[in-house]
C-alpha cells in the first residue's frame, strides 16, 4: 500500500499556505510588536522540526491569528525550528534514551534564554514537571485520542487478527505491553522516527503492522493511512495523547495573554487529570502506562492502565467525579495502580 509520499506532499503544500510571505516589509500596526529602536519584536514560536510538530506550531499560529488579527501583519510571529536529542538519535528506543524530556529540553532552554517566547508542544512528550521560571497554561482543543492500527496490506483492522509471529514496530512500551496481552507470539520491534519514515518502513515490508496516534495522522491530512482506528477497550492511549500545550515563561505577560486566549478549558481539565495519574506513578518511557479523561453529562471520567511491559500482568481502573476535582482523580487513580502492583520494580524503577 503506497501511500505515503502524495499525502505528505499535500500535507507539505497546505502548512507552505499558512506560512508568512516572503517579503522585505518590516510594518507592523500594533505598537505591541515594536521595539525602542523601531524594530518589530516579533512573537517567536518554538518547534521541533518534523512534519507534525510544524503543523501543530502553524495551527497555533493560525489560531493566535484568529484571536488577534494583528499578528497576520508581516514578522508578527516567527515560528524558530530546533532540534532535540529525541529527533537526531534514532536507532535506540526512548527507554534506552532515558524518557521524558527528550523532546522537550532544547525547547525549555530556548525558552529560558529568551530565544523563543513560547513552545508547542505534544503534550503526550512533555514530563509532569516544568523546569522553574515556565507555565503551560494553554491547551488547544483537542483532537481524536485513540490509535491508529496500520498494516501492510490494509485488510487486517484488529491486533487480535494478525496472525502468530506477526512482527509490529512500535518504539512505545505502552502499546507493547497492550499488544502482547493480546498475543503474546508477536514481535514488537523499536520503531522510531517521524509519521513519513514509519510509513515508508512499512511499505518496504520492515514489519507487517505499526501504529500511530490518530490524532498526528489527521493534523497531517494522512488519516486515510490508517486502517481502522482501535478503541479504547484495544488499545487505550498514552496520557495527554492527541492535544496540543503551549507553554511560556512565567514572567511573561504578552506570551501569557496571547495563549490565554486558546486555551480550551476541557482539554486542559482533562489532560492535568491525566497528568496527575502519570505523576502519582512517577512514570516515564520506561513505563508501561495509560491514561485517558473525558468530560461526560458534567462529570470527570478517568480510565487507566498499567502494565508489564510483556504484557504478561497489568492492572486497569476507572473513576468519575466533579470536574473541580480532576486533578485529585487522576493523583488517586495513580495511586490505586501504585499500590495493587506493590512492590513492582520493573515498572517503577
Amino acid at each position: 500500500m503506497k501511500f505515503t509520499f502524495a499525502l505528505s506532499l499535500a500535507f507539505i503544500g497546505n502548512v507552505a499556505a499558512f506560512a508568512p510571505a516572503a517579503t522585505n516589509s518590516r510594518t507592523v500596526s500594533s505598537a505591541l510588536f515594536m521595539a525602542e529602536n523601531g524594530e518589530i519584536t516579533p512573537l517567536r514560536i518554538g518547534t521541533r522540526g518534523s512534519p507534525l510538530a510544524l503543523a501543530q506550531a502553524y495551527e497555533t499560529r493560525r489560531r493566535l491569528i484568529e484571536n488577534f488579527p494583528e499578528l497576520e501583519e508581516d514578522g508578527a510571529i516567527e515560528i524558530c525550528v530546533m532540534k532535540t536529542q529525541g529527533d537526531m538519535i534514532l536507532d535506540k528506543s526512548l527507554m534506552e534514551l532515558g524518557g521524558k524530556g527528550l523532546f522537550t529540553k532544547e525547547l525549555d532552554t530556548a525558552l529560558l534564554g529568551n530565544e523563543v517566547d513560547i513552545c508547542v508542544h505534544s503534550m503526550k512528550d512533555v514530563p509532569t514537571w516544568l523546569p522553574d521560571g515556565t507555565v503551560l497554561p494553554c491547551n488547544l482543543p483537542r483532537e481524536d485520542t485513540n490509535d491508529a492500527f496500520i498494516t501492510a496490506n490494509g485488510e487486517i483492522k484488529r491486533i487480535a487478527d494478525l496472525p502468530d509471529g506477526s512482527v509490529i514496530g512500535t518504539a512505545s512500551l505502552r502499546r507493547q505491553a497492550q499488544i502482547l496481552a493480546q498475543n503474546p507470539t508477536l514481535k514488537c520491534v523499536n520503531f522510531r522516527g517521524n509519521v513519513q519514515t514509519r510509513l515508508r518502513k512499512l511499505d518496504d515490508g520492515v514489519v507487517d503492522a505499526t501504529l500511530l496516534a490518530i490524532a498526528g495522522l489527521k493534523r497531517m491530512e494522512m488519516q486515510d493511512c490508517a486502517t481502522s482506528v482501535l478503541e479504547w477497550d484495544e488499545m487505550l492511549p498514552a496520557v495527554a495523547q492527541g492535544a496540543i500545550g503551549i507553554q511560556c515563561r512565567s514572567d511573561d505577560e504578552r506570551s501569557l495573554k496571547y495563549i490565554d486566549a486558546l486555551n480550551c478549558m476541557d482539554t486542559h481539565v482533562c489532560v492535568n487529570c491525566e497528568r496527575a495519574f502519570l505523576e502519582a506513578l512517577d512514570g516515564n518511557c520506561k513505563t508501561p502506562i495509560a491514561g485517558q479523561a473525558r468530560i461526560i453529562d458534567g462529570k470527570i471520567v478517568f480510565r487507566g492502565l498499567i502494565a508489564m511491559p510483556d504484557g504478561s500482568l497489568k492492572y486497569e481502573t476507572e473513576a468519575t467525579g466533579e470536574i473541580a476535582d480532576a486533578v485529585e482523580i487522576g493523583r488517586k487513580a495513580g495511586e490505586e495502580l501504585k499500590a495493587q502492583a506493590g512492590d513492582w520494580k520493573i515498572v517503577f524503577r
